[in-house]
Parts: C-alpha cells; sequence; structure tokens
C-alpha cells in the first residue's frame, strides 16, 4: 500500500524541498553577480572614467548573446532533449567562464588599455564576460523552472516558484546592499566580482548534489510515468508560437521587468542623486525591493496555490508598478524615506506578478514543451533587458545631465522614471488581456494550483 500511494521520489515532501533548496541555492549565486555592477556605477565612473553610456552598453550585454544568436532557445530546445542534468551543469559551467572573464576586465587585467570596434577595450570585455554569463544564467533559470515542474506539478508548484524567486532574489538583495562597502573595504572595484566567482564555484558544486536526487527521482518513477510523454519535436516549437496565451504571457513577462531589473540597476544612482543617500548607503534603499520579495513571494505563490486568481495577481501587480515609477518621477518629496516607502512597494508589485506569472506557463503549455516555451519567454524578456539598460544609459548621458560645481556627473532621473512607468502601463493592458483570454480558453489561470 505504502508503495502504491509513494511511488515517486518527489511524492516525499522532505525530498522535494530539499531539491528545491538546492537549485535556488545555485541561482542565489547566479543571481548575486547578475545585478554586483548595478550599486557600483558611481564608483565606476570615478575610478575607472566609466560614462553612463558605457554603463548602460556593459549592462545591456547581458542578453547580446541570448536575443542575436538565439542561445536561451536552442538551450530550451536542448533542455528538452537532454534533461536537466546535462543542461543544469552546462549553464553553471557558462556562468564560470563568463565571471571570470568580467573579473579580469574589471580588475585590469585585461583590456587595460586601447579599445575595441570604437569602445573601451575594458567596457568591451567586461561586457562579452556579462554577456556569456548572461546565457548560463538564463538557461540556467528554464532550466531550474522545469526542475520544480519535474517535482512539484500537481503539488504546490506556485508556492515553490515563489520560494525559488525569493531564495534568488537574497542574491540580488546581497549584490545591493554589501558591493559597496565591500569594495570600498577592499579599495577594489573588482573585489565584489571575485566574491562572486567564488560563489559561483559553490553554487556549481550544488547543483552538482541536485543532480544525484535528479538520478533517484527518476530511478523511482514507474515505467508508465516515464513513458507518459512524448519526445519534443521540432514542429512543437510552431505550435507554442501559434499560441496567443503564451504570447501574452511572454509580453507581460518582457514589459514588467524591463520596469524592475533595468530600474534596479540605476536604483543606487537614482538614490544619490534625486533623494541625497550617501554613497556608501544608496545601495541599501533598493535592496529592500528583493528583501520585500523574500518573504512576499511565497506568501502570492501559495495564495495562488489555494486559491486562484492568477490573472487578477498580475492585473493588480501591474498597477502598483505605475504607481512607483510615477512618485519616483515626480518632484516631490526628495527625501530617503519616501524612497525606502515606494521602493517598499514597487517590492510588494514585484512580488505579485512573477508569483503568478511563472505558475502559469504550465496551464497553457503541455509539459513536454515546457523547456522550449520558458526559453521563448525568456527570450523576449532579454529583449528587454538587453534595449532598456542601454536606452537608459544613453537618455541620461545625452538629456539629463546636470551641471555640477564638484565635477563628478549628475543627472536628473524624471524622464528615465517617466520611461519606467510607460511600461507599467503597457503591461497592465497586456494583463487585461490575458485575463480575458483565460475566460475564453479556459486554461484555469484563475483556479487553484493543488489538485484536490
Amino acid at each position: 500500500m505504502t508503495e502504491q500511494i509513494q511511488r515517486k521520489l518527489s511524492d516525499s515532501k522532505a525530498a522535494r524541498w530539499t531539491a528545491l533548496a538546492i537549485v535556488a541555492f545555485t541561482m542565489l549565486c547566479g543571481y548575486f553577480l547578475t545585478d554586483v555592477m548595478s550599486p557600483l556605477k558611481p564608483m565606476l565612473e570615478e575610478e575607472l572614467a566609466w560614462t553612463s553610456t558605457d554603463f548602460g552598453i556593459f549592462t545591456s550585454a547581458y542578453g547580446w548573446f541570448n536575443v542575436f544568436f538565439l542561445m536561451l532557445i536552442f538551450g530550451g530546445m536542448i533542455l528538452d532533449k537532454m534533461g536537466v542534468r546535462f543542461t543544469g551543469m552546462g549553464s553553471c559551467i557558462l556562468m564560470l567562464v563568463g565571471c571570470a572573464i568580467k573579473y579580469a576586465a574589471v580588475a585590469g587585467l585585461i583590456g587595460a588599455e586601447g579599445t575595441i570596434f570604437g569602445w573601451k577595450a575594458q567596457v568591451a570585455l567586461a561586457s562579452l564576460g556579462y554577456a556569456i554569463f548572461g546565457v548560463g544564467v538564463e538557461i540556467a533559470g528554464i532550466t531550474v523552472s522545469k526542475v520544480i515542474v519535474k517535482w512539484f506539478k500537481g503539488k504546490e508548484l506556485a508556492l515553490a516558484m515563489g520560494l525559488e524567486m525569493a531564495t534568488a532574489r537574497i542574491g540580488t538583495m546581497l549584490a545591493m546592499a554589501v558591493t559597496v562597502p565591500f569594495a570600498k573595504y577592499f579599495q577594489s572595484v573588482s573585489a565584489p566580482v571575485l566574491l562572486c566567482l567564488i560563489m559561483l564555484c559553490i553554487g556549481t558544486i550544488s547543483y552538482m548534489v541536485y543532480i544525484v536526487m535528479d538520478r533517484k527521482l527518476e530511478a523511482s518513477m514507474s515505467a508508465e510515468e516515464e513513458e507518459k510523454e512524448e519526445p519534443f519535436r521540432m514542429s512543437d516549437v510552431f505550435l507554442i508560437i501559434k499560441n496567443k496565451g503564451f504570447w501574452l504571457i511572454a509580453l507581460l513577462c518582457v514589459l514588467f521587468y524591463s520596469a524592475v531589473f533595468p530600474f534596479i540597476k540605476y536604483a543606487t544612482d537614482l538614490m544619490v542623486n534625486k533623494y541625497h543617500v550617501e554613497q556608501e548607503l544608496a545601495g541599501f534603499i533598493p535592496s529592500l525591493l528583493p528583501l520585500g520579495t523574500l518573504f512576499l513571494t511565497p506568501f502570492f505563490g501559495n495564495l495562488y496555490d489555494r486559491k486562484g486568481k492568477g490573472a487578477t495577481i498580475m492585473i493588480i501587480g501591474a498597477i502598483m508598478l505605475i504607481g512607483v515609477h510615477l512618485l519616483f518621477a515626480l518632484p516631490i518629496l526628495n527625501e530617503w524615506w519616501f524612497a525606502t516607502l515606494v521602493m517598499i512597494v514597487l517590492g510588494i508589485a514585484f512580488s505579485l506578478v512573477p508569483s503568478a506569472m511563472w505558475p502559469s506557463v504550465p496551464k497553457i503549455i503541455p509539459e513536454k514543451q515546457l523547456g522550449t516555451a520558458y526559453a521563448l519567454i525568456f527570450w523576449v524578456q532579454n529583449w528587454g533587458l538587453m534595449g532598456v539598460p542601454a536606452l537608459i544609459g544613453w537618455v541620461l548621458d545625452t538629456y539629463c545631465k546636470l551641471d555640477t560645481t564638484n565635477g563628478g556627473p549628475a543627472y536628473d532621473y524624471t524622464l528615465p522614471m517617466v520611461i519606467f512607468c510607460c511600461f507599467g502601463i503597457v503591461a497592465l493592458f497586456i494583463a487585461l488581456m490575458l485575463k480575458r483570454e483565460d475566460k475564453k480558453k479556459g486554461y484555469g489561470l484563475e483556479l487553484p494550483n493543488i489538485k484536490q
């Protein structure tokens, strides 16, 4: 009787939550490097003579290979063909290689002088490393998403995805809060990147432990379960892209994340320029955003699991996003405490949308196509993650520079905040369209995830 009830390793709560903790830690290490340079923008300008445009180019490099060479899409196909063990390990190696190149460039070990294609060699090589890392961390993201579906489908799926995102956001929080003090302590702008390289080594070892668990999970599956799904075919890609629900999720993803992640890249500089926060402390206010998601994303995920209302949750999150960027744009209450309150609200919005959006994908796309579907969504998202930071950097240098007496660069962030607000407005319309499509097609986005 016991064997019938608990056929698979994933039926064990202890096993599936342990697997989640392991892969979530790997993503935490990845997200630490993703945002580690964000608080360093003023130091890069002072110590390495980078401009806002240089910083925007570097930040946009995250999506170069994913967007133009379709690496994310190929990664999704490899994931559906080869599985989570092979793909996850490959993504960890790419993250390590990219981080090593980025560190060598920022530390001046390579590219200290000269230009490459008209760019400063240091900026170009740091961007190359970040682009390689971007391929690794994005493929790791879709791999971990499929890992969670594999272990939690029909169980606490949204809660598990929420906890994974929350854990990964700890990496972002650490990057925002400790990077500048760490760099100041070691008197080196490259020291935090070296710390990231060490953490990525630990994260890779962590994923190796997961690989052992995944082998045990598949060994515990019955023959019927293993043969239940047909193999992935190239024609499945066309089935995905013909699905209107998929495109609405993808567009909501790129618009929402374009209003959050590129904002985080410039948030520390915003605190210095508009709210007059000391550079050493400026990163602590943006760090409240991922800190809020640490608690709220699992809460909203659990709510979606038990009560449903996924499309409604995404609509509320988009409305809050609009309000936040509007408040940052208005020339009122330029005080640190007001910025802190608004950042907390943004943390709530940033918890609402992802907690409902990612668990909604398996309701729209069959499991055998999930790797490719997530990859396509991440590919669309990377257009925003690549283009928006470069756009904001160019806008700051072209339209927002202020005259200063101390010789250091200063900027008016009103126009960038208006741009972010516009992304939120369009995201709201897409979320409303998704809710309407759910009513027509019966995806079940408003229904609970946990099967009774």
